[in-house]
């Protein structure tokens, strides 16, 4: 049985943001989802600033799930920050955008993604990504020591 551990979805669209909500309900996953609408506030979620500063309120996700293609802040940018700061890089990055586009692959992997799952077209087929997103992150995957703040 899977933790139920808080996820981060950084989605700037409101029809993907329901679809994923209601996927997880769909699916009867229990795990706590914490939305940023755009780049600026996934950052400033995971570093913790402005109205996230509380860590109790606004704990660090076990995973994060990405839309790549953002106005301001994009996925990738978001993706480089995290990556590369102390206290967050270990967090598992799945990137989950519409894109099937070969270079946005390769540069999200390029950038330490740890997973690109592209958006299935249908309901059902987002819920089974869905079960298996969190199958194998919060059952069958060993999570890196704990390096945060």
């Amino acid at each position: 049985m899977e933790k139920k551990a808080l996820i981060l979805l950084v989605e700037d669209n409101k029809m993907d943001i329901e679809l994923t909500l209601d996927a997880f309900q769909e699916a009867r996953l229990l795990n706590k989802i914490q939305v940023a609408h755009n780049g600026e506030e996934a950052l400033r979620y995971l570093l913790g600033e402005a109205e996230f500063s509380d860590r109790k309120k606004y704990p660090l996700p076990s995973i994060i799930l990405l839309d790549l293609k953002m106005p301001g802040i994009d996925g990738f940018e978001v993706l480089k920050r995290v990556k590369s700061t102390d206290g967050i890089k270990r967090i598992p990055v799945i990137i989950l955008t519409s894109s099937k586009e070969e270079g946005d692959r390769a540069l999200s992997y390029d950038n330490g993604a740890n997973s690109y799952l592209v958006k299935p077209v249908s309901f059902d087929g987002f819920i089974e990504v869905v079960k298996k997103v969190t199958d194998y992150w919060f059952s069958l995957n060993v999570e890196p020591p704990f390096n945060g703040q």
